[in-house]
């Protein structure tokens, strides 16, 4: 009997009736000479500390640090039973076939089954990224060797096991100094929910220790044969920050005043550039989630489940925890088929397919920077769109438009800089008219990328030619402020967890996290932003997060590796030399060991001040209404107003 191994109940299902294994077993889907079964996520888990020795129920500091000399894996108690069918068939079947998720994660699943059960027989890798019918069919004729993919397990085991040495023991190891000081609750520390923790605190300290600094502009109404458009001033550079922010109120008032009493501008300089926009790649998952917190208000957690209903449940789109926006070559062939199918599923479409050609290809098709999942797009297993509804229609409508924006040219537009003098000042107009829609056709108005703060909306600007003299129509004088950072919703935070490198001032540790895509992964990032709110070292108004008192006390307290990226680069560099068999995956964990004992010995005569509710206590806000240390609205400053003096929001002095 050949048996395939699937993650979910819901893959096993897609795959059986695709196999004609359509009678229901045990745990399984049976037919001719072929079973179908599945996990139910992990089946199996790390053990405890208190599994390898009864006296670390315990937490004591004298015990520290808890390394394990021969790992044990524990069967998870809710899905026994489950366990119980899956062991059962790998002693029944003579070949093996896993069709877990084709991910490092994926590939752990099942391989910690098969090492747990002792299967010794032969394997092989089912790498499907979409499951709708035909996708199955074609990985089903593709079948790779089961040791192709082999490391890709070791190196989700290393990380596994190295997060367990980490959380187990400076979990264990703060929360145990924080009791000495007071502070009851527990305090969990891990490789990437502390150097996440951390980024929101860093902005908090921002935002709060952010001192508000008035600058100056000036917008000047023109009229052009009776046109009117908008030229802003542009004042001496000796006058302004490094934004071209005006700080002189003197010069401002001035420039203002001498405007105002000329009736024109001469158009001293035109020049016009033709500007052309390629299209947005398909979703990654992190985009897409950045994307659906800013324009339909969705946390990350609840984007993912959407995203994951719409490819398990409906089968409209591909594996949707993908970390690439690139597409692989050989799916360029299905777009006709594909797009045929959005066709016939939403007669909507009808007027801008008449602008898509499904041989253009964009720079998506790249199979030299497709990793192991490309894109998230549509399938050709679209249907009517009725049973999509609320949520989950707007997040596929959104996964569509960028997958239909591949097929349409670029999106061009005539940039026009018209420069004016004025009473002896600069003004510049800046003018926008479109060439080509292009791609712009596919995304709805309401969702394209929102503009910065201070952005100037674009205008068309009339016919114009150097040497004119405009009418001075109207000039205003803004009497401004510079804005603090915005606080951190839950797409900024994983976009900034994508985009860490930033902060990594090593230039190879800045390319490793650039090329790994930062701290977490895509299947992960959601879950760790959820957990730090289940704890309560962060609280949610509205959409924007902030560090409660216990987070600034805990950052303020590890280690510096622990909440640096950095660390997080370093082992990923490590990572793929056990992923490549470069290094073993013994000695990948024996070096975890000897480092976070080091860590232990270092930090166990810490003293710590803890302050705030015990985290883990809630996952509501700690004030309501405004916050006192908000962040004043943008807009012109009253007189005599002054600059509030803001507290840190820690509560709590460095240790």
């Amino acid at each position: 009997m050949r048996l395939f191994l699937c993650e979910k109940p819901s893959q096993a299902k897609d795959i059986a009736k695709v196999l004609a294994a359509s009678r229901r077993g045990d745990g399984c889907w049976l037919g001719t000479d072929v079973t179908v079964t599945w996990c139910i996520g992990h089946l199996l888990e790390t053990a405890p500390p208190d599994a390898y020795d009864a006296r670390y129920k315990r937490w004591d500091l004298k015990d520290l640090p808890i390394v394990p000399e021969r790992w044990k894996m524990l069967v998870k108690p809710k899905t026994a039973s489950q366990f119980k069918a899956v062991k059962r068939l790998l002693g029944e079947c003579r070949e093996l076939v896993i069709a877990t998720d084709a991910d490092r994660e994926g590939e752990m699943i099942a391989r910690e089954l098969v090492e747990h059960c002792r299967y010794r027989g032969p394997i092989q890798r089912l790498w499907l990224s979409a499951l709708d019918d035909a996708s199955i069919r074609k990985a089903l004729a593709a079948l790779k060797p089961g040791a192709e993919t082999f490391n890709l397990y070791h190196a989700a085991l290393g990380r596994s096991r190295a997060d367990w040495l980490i959380g187990m023991n400076m979990s264990r190891l703060f929360t145990l100094l924080g009791r000495q000081a007071g502070y009851q609750g527990v305090l969990p520390v891990g490789r990437v929910q502390t150097p996440t923790l951390r980024l929101v605190v860093d902005r908090d300290r921002s935002i709060a220790d952010f001192v508000p600094v008035p600058f100056w502009a000036i917008d000047v109404q023109l009229l052009a044969d009776g046109v009117p458009f908008a030229a802003q001033w542009r004042a001496p550079e000796d006058a302004c920050d490094e934004q071209g922010r005006c700080l002189k109120p003197e010069l401002a008032r001035e420039a203002a005043e001498a405007m105002r009493r000329t009736a024109s501008a001469r158009l001293v300089k035109l020049q016009t550039e033709r500007m052309r926009e390629a299209a947005p790649l398909p979703f990654d998952l992190g985009t897409l989630q950045e994307v659906c917190s800013k324009k339909l208000g969705l946390g990350a957690q609840e984007t993912l489940d959407i995203a994951q209903a719409l490819y398990e449940t409906h089968k409209v789109i591909t594996y949707p925890r993908s970390d690439c926006g690139y597409l692989p070559l050989s799916q360029h062939g299905e777009a006709p088929a594909i797009l045929a199918a959005l066709g016939r599923a939403d007669p909507a479409l009808a007027e801008l397919l008449k602008y898509v050609d499904a041989q253009r290809r964009s720079r998506a098709w790249n199979d030299a920077k497709v990793s192991a999942h490309h894109g998230i797009i549509p399938t050709a297993a679209a249907k009517e769109l009725d049973r999509l509804v609320g949520k989950q229609r707007a997040v596929y409508t959104l996964i569509r438009a960028r997958y239909l924006a591949q097929f349409l040219p670029n999106h061009e537009y005539d940039r026009t800089q018209a420069d004016f003098d004025c009473a002896g000042h600069a003004l510049r107009a800046v003018g926008k008219r479109i060439v080509e829609p292009g791609w712009r056709r596919a995304l709805p108005e309401a969702l394209t990328p929102a503009r910065g703060r201070e952005a100037v909306e674009p205008q068309a600007l009339p016919a114009l030619r150097e040497g004119q003299d405009c009418v001075v129509d109207g000039v205003t004088l803004k009497d401004l402020w510079t804005q603090p950072p915005k606080p951190f919703t839950e797409g900024d935070l994983i976009k900034a967890m994508k985009n860490v490198a930033k902060l990594v001032d090593d230039p190879r540790l800045k390319q490793k996290l650039k090329d790994t895509t930062g701290i977490g992964t895509e299947a992960t990032r959601a879950g760790i932003i959820q957990g730090l709110l289940d704890r309560g070292y962060l609280t949610k108004q509205g959409k924007a997060l902030a560090a409660t008192p216990a987070a600034f006390s805990l950052i303020d307290a590890v280690p510096r590796p622990i909440a640096d990226p950095g660390t997080t680069a370093i082992w990923e560099q490590a990572l793929d030399m056990v992923q490549s068999g470069e290094m073993p995956l013994e000695e990948f964990v024996a070096k975890q060991s000897a480092w976070m004992s080091k860590l232990v010995e270092r930090c166990a005569s810490l003293r710590l001040t803890i302050s705030g509710a015990p985290a883990g206590t809630t996952g509501k806000p700690a004030w309501k209404g405004k916050r006192k240390d908000a962040p004043r609205k943008s807009g012109p400053r009253k007189a005599g107003g002054k600059t509030a003096k803001r507290t840190t929001p820690s509560g709590s002095e460095r240790i």
